[in-house]
């Protein structure tokens, strides 16, 4: 398994505390790019631009990265375009939320 597949792995267990559910089945998860010394850059966004749990969700983001012992530094890119939406979700997502 290649590093891009490890991050995005470990991104699973970063839980959205409001929604209960994983940032990656959230939709939230844009890029994950690893350079050749093995940082990596995560492109992500957030369910809405004034999210008041930005600093604990790009925490905990870093934090998953960092548990695995290749990586070198971690750089995680907030953006807001293209916007989320709902459709950005996984099904299994989509099935939690709204039955």
């Amino acid at each position: 398994m290649g590093l891009v597949e490890k991050v995005t792995e470990v991104l699973y267990e970063v839980i959205d505390p409001e929604l209960g559910i994983n940032i990656v089945d959230l939709g939230l998860i844009y890029k994950v790019d690893v350079k050749e010394n093995n940082d990596v850059i995560v492109t992500m966004t957030l369910t809405t631009p004034g999210c008041p749990l930005h600093d604990s969700i790009v925490g905990g983001v870093e934090s998953a990265i960092y548990f695995l012992d290749e990586v070198g530094k971690v750089d995680v890119q907030l953006v807001w375009k293209p916007a989320w939406t709902p459709e950005k979700m996984s099904d299994k997502a989509k099935t939690v939320l709204m039955g």
